[in-house]
């Protein structure tokens, strides 16, 4: 019996005008407000062009990070990362980790891989990225800690302003991670924490692929 089936998933309400991918025009003035900001954008069109781009960026044999990030998984890249046998990848090995007695070592492990891929919550046209989580996990490696960032973002995170990105965490993210899992672990979701990206100070390190059409949540 799974932890679900003695209580209701309650599911808060969703936003859906967050769900519309922003059109050419914001696109395009994110994506050249981020290069200003010391951060390397490339363009798709769909999910496919992203995905065969993400991997072409990740060499065979790279140690590889991964948040828990719905537009990878509908990418189909986390499985790649995962099960290919191609990469290094960080999960699996923290995975099979004992919690109660190497909780220090998978910390360490999870904070400085080689590349960290991963999405953001919200991305404004005037090039700041949002990234909402409720244990903070992954703001190590994407903040500092990696030596590469690949951040895939659909277009409907595309936003005006950061106020508006803070409205997209509360008012459609999080309700939708917020009943994921309960579904799969019975257990509340919640924004604890937040990482507001102004500019990387390491030209290159971070690219993000915007994907003209919407992806994840």
């Amino acid at each position: 019996m799974t932890m679900t089936e003695n209580r209701p998933i309650e599911r808060l309400p969703i936003n859906e005008e967050f769900a519309a991918p922003a059109g050419a025009v914001a696109t395009e003035r994110a994506a050249d407000a981020l290069r200003r900001h010391g951060i390397d954008v490339r363009i798709v069109d769909d999910a496919s062009q992203a995905r065969e781009l993400l991997l072409s960026l990740v060499p065979a044999g790279a140690e590889v990070g991964a948040g828990a990030s719905v537009t990878l998984e509908r990418l189909g890249v986390t499985e790649i990362i995962e099960k290919s046998g191609r990469y290094d990848a960080i999960r699996p090995r923290t995975r099979a980790m004992d919690r109660a007695t190497q909780m220090r070592e998978i910390r360490k492990l999870a904070a400085a891989p080689e590349i960290q891929i991963n999405s953001v919550a919200a991305v404004t046209e005037d090039g700041r990225m949002v990234v909402a989580s409720a244990t903070g996990s992954q703001f190590g490696p994407i903040a500092f800690g990696a030596g590469r960032v690949i951040l895939v973002v659909g277009a409907q995170k595309i936003v005006p302003n950061l106020e508006t990105a803070f409205r997209r965490v509360e008012e459609y993210s999080y309700p939708i991670e917020d009943a994921k899992m309960q579904e799969m672990f019975g257990l509340r979701s919640a924004v604890n924490k937040l990482l507001v990206i102004n500019a990387e100070t390491a030209p290159g390190r971070t690219t993000v692929i915007l994907v003209r059409e919407a992806i994840g949540a």
